[in-house]
């Protein structure tokens, strides 16, 4: 069993490392695997694609690589924030914001 992630698609989080250091954005996509996610406008790579049918001239596009998650914050109300985990009302496991207490959706 892989162990549980501070950081879920849809959140907001800011590089806290790495060239990118003090961006925010949102993330896209989480990859459990390789502990690492795919953030809005973090870590832009250069990709070059071969011409095909569809697109014969070839083109060169900036494109987001994953980042690892040591590497992100999560951001909670404007502020950053570590992430713990308790029970809440209805008696299952939420992650919370140890900044300000708050459950996380």
């Amino acid at each position: 069993m892989a162990n549980k992630l501070h950081i879920k698609k849809g959140d907001t989080v800011k590089a806290i490392a790495g060239d990118d250091k003090g961006k925010s954005g949102k993330v896209l996509r989480v990859i459990p695997s390789e502990n690492r996610a795919v953030v809005e406008g973090l870590n832009l790579v250069t990709k070059h694609f071969k011409p095909n049918a569809q697109n014969t001239q070839g083109r060169i596009e900036k494109i987001e690589a994953p980042i690892h998650l040591s590497n992100l914050q999560l951001v909670v109300g404007g502020k950053e924030t570590k992430v713990g985990r308790k029970l809440n009302e209805n008696g299952k496991i939420q992650r919370f914001a140890k900044a300000t207490g708050e459950f996380i959706k």
